[in-house]
């Protein structure tokens, strides 16, 4: 064997998995599929605006040529545009009408370093969600297999936020929280008066406000409050795999990294009916070329690892390796989200705040909780992210005016603004899935057919939470509201989950409680793809409890010479 294990994929949970198995001694491949990106040497993050090409706005004749999908993430522009991938070179297939916004970077580090940070827990009701109303499987987990790895991965990735002690949402090993602003504390304050058991508060986000020494050994810093995080954080102060996991298992001397390497499929062994090793396709020269190991780890994104796993095809496993249950491909998910409300809140001309502080507040699901009376229109829930912030001088951006008369008007603060962005809970179902088409992208790879929409329960929700936000905020006195009313095409949320789902049962599912595949007992899944349900939480803290617990897992086993 070439290698102990194998991790394809070194986003948040590839990265995760390096850590923890290189820190077992195990000699680990790092499988990365897009180019090499040097932390704080690749980011802009130290750059002006004026400094930034065009100031950061993106052509739209290269934007129309090169990225239709990407154009529609709010955090894409020239400082970052090597972080997202083009469309033009990395196409894929949805059925007319039905369209999937497939939001990506392929770099080492991955979305690592273009994610929003928010970290929560998910919670008991959670983990029963699909028992009790019967849309899905049951979790072959509860939230006391997976709350000592919270524990662990919080107090290493560093989340700052507030003990609120909701059950729903679960308390964790935080550091201190960023304060709201004094318009946020304001909408709190009328907000829990008005709805009783309803919460206001600073999101959970993996930024380091008191950096322990465990960090700082790292070469981690204190957030500087610039806000400039979708460049990457020269601070290392954001948690991303080049700022933290990706380094601790380097030091091991165990990590070795191979970077523009597509992976291709995985090798099957009918000998000993396990995994062998990983077939990539050279990025640059397209040749194709193989990696053995004892343990393979796919972390390569839901779609990515599900697309790769649909193409390790053999005589044993003709639709997919550890497809017997027919479930891979199926079940995909996202949040429903891409809508909300916001508006003007009148007053507070006197107040403003310093620095800029990353991340914003959050409202945690409060319908459909254990003890209420069910909702009669749809099951499960929603939580909203947001935030109240002053208009700057980019205001005069959409109004009227020129020349000096415009410049002395933006000199002063705008008025205030707050508004709820809208995260529901979609189901899983058979019908949303991944499929290969029979084209192939200029690798000789088929490309993935997605094939996923919101379903009748998903849409419901939505207008139930467009109605509490809207109400929600004319209660807290915003005005002049401005509603997008309508969902974003599923994948907007960028948390594609399900698709190679965890389950008790081999024959409805391909992963078991230790995220290790039924079929294929050497081959384990920890990105989005093992979802067996999606909640209504940013899953990233999710992925990151699920790897460190599968990989400390994987390494029991190779100790005792099980796999």
């Amino acid at each position: 064997m070439d290698f102990d294990a194998i991790v394809v994929g070194s986003g948040i949970s590839g990265g995760w998995a390096a850590k923890e198995l290189c820190e077992q001694g195990f000699k680990t491949l790092v499988i990365e599929r897009g180019q090499h990106v040097q932390h704080g040497a690749d980011y802009q993050d130290f750059r002006n605006l004026w400094e930034l090409d065009n100031r950061g706005r993106m052509p739209e004749d290269v934007l129309d040529e090169d990225y239709e999908i990407q154009r529609q993430c709010y955090a894409f522009n020239t400082a970052n545009q090597h972080l997202f991938v083009k469309d033009s070179d990395h196409p894929y297939e949805t059925p007319e009408g039905r369209p999937f916004n497939w939001l990506r970077g392929y770099h080492l580090g991955g979305r690592s370093l273009l994610w929003a940070r928010h970290s929560y827990r998910w919670s008991e009701m959670d983990f029963e969600a699909n028992l009790r109303d019967g849309h899905g499987i049951d979790w072959p987990i509860r939230y006391a297999d997976i709350a000592p790895w919270y524990d662990y991965v919080e107090r290493f990735a560093g989340i700052s936020g507030s003990y609120e002690g909701l059950d729903h949402v679960p308390d964790g090993q935080f550091l201190p929280a960023m304060d709201l602003n004094c318009v946020e504390s304001a909408v709190k304050e009328k907000i829990e008066e008005a709805y009783p058991g309803r919460k206001l508060l600073m999101g959970r986000i993996a930024h380091l406000t008191e950096p322990t020494e465990e960090q700082k050994e790292l070469g981690r810093g204190q957030c500087q409050f610039r806000n400039l995080c979708y460049r990457g954080c020269s601070y290392g102060a954001y948690f991303s795999s080049l700022s933290a996991t990706l380094p601790a298992a380097e030091r091991t001397g165990n990590l070795t990294i191979v970077t523009d390497a597509i992976g291709h499929s995985v090798i099957y062994d009918p000998a000993t009916g396990r995994a062998s090793g990983v077939r990539v396709v050279d990025y640059n020269t397209k040749e194709g070329r193989t990696y053995t190991a004892k343990v393979v780890f796919l972390c390569a994104s839901a779609i990515g690892s599900t697309h790769m796993m649909l193409n390790s095809i053999s005589e044993q496993f003709p639709n997919g390796i550890a497809n017997s249950s027919g479930a891979l491909g199926r079940y995909l998910m996202d949040h429903v989200s891409g809508f909300g409300v916001s508006g003007t809140m009148p007053g507070f001309a006197d107040k403003y705040y310093a620095g800029k502080r990353p991340g914003g507040i959050y409202v945690p699901r409060f319908r459909n909780l254990p003890g209420q009376t069910p909702e009669t229109d749809f099951v499960r829930g929603y939580g909203f992210q947001g935030g109240g912030a002053r208009a700057d001088w980019r205001r005069g951006t959409y109004q009227a005016g020129v020349g000096a008369e415009l410049k002395e008007r933006l000199r002063t603060p705008g008025p205030w603004s707050f508004g709820f962005s809208i995260f529901g809970e979609m189901l899983p179902r058979a019908e949303n899935r991944i499929t290969l088409s029979r084209n192939t992208d200029k690798w000789g790879i088929p490309l993935p057919h997605i094939d996923c929409t919101l379903g009748d329960n998903d849409l419901k929700l939505a207008a139930r939470a467009l109605e509490d936000a809207t109400e929600m905020l004319e209660t807290a006195g915003v005005v002049q509201l401005r509603t997008r009313a309508e969902p974003a095409p599923p994948g907007h949320g960028i948390h594609e989950m399900g698709s190679a789902r965890m389950g008790r049962n081999p024959r409805e599912s391909v992963l078991n409680r230790w995220n290790q595949a039924h079929d294929v007992p050497n081959l384990f899944v920890t990105d989005g793809a093992c979802m067996t349900s999606s909640a209504c939480q940013n899953p990233s803290l999710t992925y990151m409890a699920l790897t460190a617990r599968a990989a400390r897992h994987a390494g029991e086993l190779m100790k005792e010479g099980i796999v």
